[in-house]
């Protein structure tokens, strides 16, 4: 039976190429929401030198998860563009991209494997031994060193040197558990 004037919906198991993309555009913008503006981020007036180690260290603490998407685009875009001159090795970064973009930007449910639920932290430290590891068989390891503790000391410099009175911690929802949890399934 032919019913014209409607749209056609996938009831069947898999779904059609225009509702994947549909989730996708609706998984990227809920995503690029999660990002902290970078405004907020880069505020000239919330950035001053720490007490002391400890509150050092909590900045750090602090920053770390508030910032968390921000900080992996930082340091994914310093290793982008120190593979520039390496066209193998920015092929692999361009594969290796797509897992982070499924795997850890666009993302809409909690990773489970084996009935655990694996926390965000987990997955950015697997794609990131993943990206270095695997651009380290490229051949650019001198680039990609270089690339990673710049990043790494960019991003450290920022997070110990960013004030965290203004931040809305509320409104984050970040869990206090640990690093691996019981899925309630």
């Amino acid at each position: 039976m032919t019913s014209y004037g409607t749209i056609p919906t996938s009831t069947e198991g898999k779904p059609s190429k225009v509702e994947y993309l549909s989730r996708a555009t609706e998984r990227m913008q809920t995503h690029l929401g999660a990002i902290k503006p970078w405004k907020e981020m880069l505020n000239v007036h919330s950035l001053n030198f720490p007490h002391g180690f400890s509150d050092a260290f909590s900045r750090v603490k602090t920053n770390m998860g508030y910032f968390r998407m921000n900080y992996a685009i930082v340091m994914l875009s310093v290793l982008f563009l120190s593979l520039i001159w390496h066209p193998v090795s920015l092929i692999v970064f361009v594969v290796l991209m797509a897992a982070w973009l499924f795997l850890y930007f666009l993302r809409d449910e909690p990773l489970v494997v084996f009935r655990y639920t694996i926390d965000d932290r987990v997955v950015l430290a697997v794609l990131g031994v993943l990206t270095i590891g695997l651009l380290l068989l490229t051949g650019a390891t001198i680039n990609i060193l270089v690339s990673v503790l710049v990043g790494f000391v960019v991003v450290l410099v920022h997070a110990v040197v960013r004030k965290t009175d203004d931040l809305c911690l509320d409104e984050d929802g970040v869990e206090t558990g640990g690093l691996l949890s019981a899925s309630s399934a």
